[in-house]
């Protein structure tokens, strides 16, 4: 026997819905529950199987579909229109798994009273990453690094795969930040796994290649992210040559941007211990990247971190290119660009060098959102975030008619 729960949000399918499910032997419906706090309550007494929701109901989110999955309810959720990318992305980032349109009864009842045996999911409407663009064989990898003091690495990694992904070109984006990531966090993503540690257990099995859909987790057509870690203390799992595998698994079919940690330290005695020390996830990142970007802040605090991290960087990567990037540029701090573009060619040699305003109220508007700047729209931070891309993989043109941004190079102060 199923037992399902439905919240009642008035709509006009629910009627019909309720009949049809009630008319299966090996269906009974509990309770037409009034909102998602009844749902949570009624589900936490540990007597439903399925729970039928409206997407748009009020409350359903991250932390209510968690809530289901801990007390083993599945939910099945109900939208207009299957097709609506923007109703699946909404069902991506609360982790909706289970999508019927409401038009759809024949659907609805099927995905409540047959779950596919294997993973007790239905096998149809499920949502995880799909095949919305075509593969790019040998994809790029770039690595975004930065010192430590917060200057902008993840914000500027996920802005610019959004780029790659908004220009036609498949992409995946890597949280690798040993101290905690915050790529799923920033993107609103709610997973019950980590899908950082999820490949390194399947690396260390030998069925990465054959189970890597199963780490991602799609935020955009195009962009697909394998989630960091849950707590800083689990980096331990992640054990040596796990990232570099990731990396390698995903740049055979997309362009791979890896979101870092700060530190370059090597951890002492780690040779005798045996297992590998807490920032060999970032120097694994670097060094399977053909190309690094380096974010470092426009404040004097900031600038001092990114002249020592760029000398430190040298000692770790060698002669890599390196294109850096100044964030939270603004005119209240009193110094020229040429004179930053001085300061840092003097510390070490870059490939290119970019200034990357500082546009708090878009970036604020997209963190609240749970979305990527580019899905916010135009704005001086994303145009910035593009001339950046352009820099750093210039044989990606925009396809479709997308623009092409002009890059600023290092110690110039034109647009060339």
């Amino acid at each position: 026997m199923i037992c399902v729960l439905m919240v009642a949000s008035g709509a006009d399918w629910e009627p019909t819905a309720f009949g049809r499910l009630t008319e299966r032997a090996d269906v009974v419906v509990l309770k037409r529950c009034v909102d998602v706090d009844d749902l949570l309550a009624t589900a936490a007494a540990g007597q439903a199987d399925v729970a039928v929701v409206p997407l748009d109901a009020p409350g359903l989110d991250p932390a209510a579909v968690d809530l289901l999955r801990r007390h083993q309810v599945r939910l099945v959720a109900v939208l207009c229109e299957l097709d609506d990318p923007d109703l699946r992305l909404r069902a991506v980032r609360i982790g909706a798994g289970t999508l019927v349109a409401e038009g759809d009864l024949d659907a609805l009842v099927a995905a409540v009273a047959e779950p596919d045996p294997v993973s007790g999911e239905p096998a149809s409407g499920s949502v995880g990453p799909e095949p919305d663009l075509p593969p790019v064989p040998d994809g790029r990898v770039v690595a975004v690094w930065g010192p430590q003091g917060a200057p902008g690495r993840t914000t500027v990694a996920v802005t610019s795969a959004a780029v790659l992904a908004a220009r036609g070109r498949r992409t995946l984006l890597i949280d690798a930040d040993p101290y905690g990531g915050a790529v799923a966090t920033q993107l609103g993503v709610v997973d019950e796994m980590s899908g950082l540690l999820a490949a390194a257990r399947l690396a260390t099995a030998g069925t990465l290649a054959e189970r890597f859909a199963g780490v991602q987790r799609t935020v955009g057509k195009g962009l697909s992210v394998v989630t960091g870690l849950p707590r800083p203390d689990r980096w331990s799992e992640v054990r040596s040559g796990a990232v570099e595998h990731l990396v390698e698994v995903g740049r055979r079919d997309a362009h791979v941007v890896v979101d870092t940690g700060f530190s370059l330290e090597q951890e002492p005695g780690a040779d005798f211990t045996g297992r590998p020390g807490r920032n060999t996830m970032t120097l694994a990142a670097l060094e399977s990247a053909d190309e690094i970007v380096v974010v470092g802040a426009a404040d004097p605090v900031g600038l001092t971190r990114l002249a020592r991290g760029l000398v430190d960087l040298r000692d770790a990567v060698g002669a890599r290119p390196l294109h850096v990037a100044v964030n939270r540029s603004r005119a209240s701090l009193g110094w020229s660009e040429r004179e930053v573009a001085g300061m840092v060619e003097g510390f070490a040699r870059v490939a290119s060098l970019h200034f990357l305003p500082d546009d708090r109220a878009a970036v604020d508007r997209a963190l609240v959102a749970g979305r990527t700047l580019v899905e916010e729209g135009e704005s001086p931070l994303v145009r910035a975030v593009e001339a950046l891309v352009d820099a750093v993989l210039p044989g990606l043109a925009p396809t479709g008619g997308g623009r092409r941004i002009r890059r600023r190079t290092a110690g110039r102060g034109r647009r060339r």
